[in-house]
């Protein structure tokens, strides 16, 4: 599963979604990428779902493939039926912010049909929300 090696702050505030995204906005590994349309989270088994998808996918055509992925933040959730206050509440899991505008995969090394058809897999597998190819 996805998760940083170490975190700066042990409990993180959730922060706020608007506006596009200036860092992770171009493409800088591969040939192709899948660009987010709009904003939300991304869980950590969403992401790892989804690169397993396309990484079959290439593997079917025979094609080898390269991919980046977004930076992962943990998300704290309190447990069902609890009453107001006592915290914050245990980590719930890992999730990835993604804004606007922000690459969530990167390939290199794969022709053009390969590619629409593997981020066609993973925009199914890891977003509900249209994305950008």
């Amino acid at each position: 599963m996805l998760m940083p090696k170490r975190v700066k702050y042990r409990k993180l505030q959730k922060g706020r979604m608007g506006g596009k995204a200036t860092k992770g906005s171009s493409i800088s590994f591969g040939d192709f990428g899948l660009q987010a349309a709009e904003c939300g989270w991304i869980t950590a088994r969403q992401i790892e779902a989804a690169r397993i998808a396309m990484t079959r996918l290439c593997q079917a055509w025979r094609q080898r493939y390269g991919s980046g992925c977004s930076h992962i933040n943990h998300i704290r959730k309190k447990p069902a039926e609890t009453r107001m206050g006592k915290g914050k509440g245990a980590p719930e899991g890992w999730v990835a912010v993604v804004k606007p505008g922000s690459v969530l995969y990167e390939m290199e090394g794969v022709t053009i049909e390969v590619a629409k058809e593997a981020f066609r897999l993973a925009a199914t597998t890891s977003y509900r929300s249209p994305l950008n190819f």
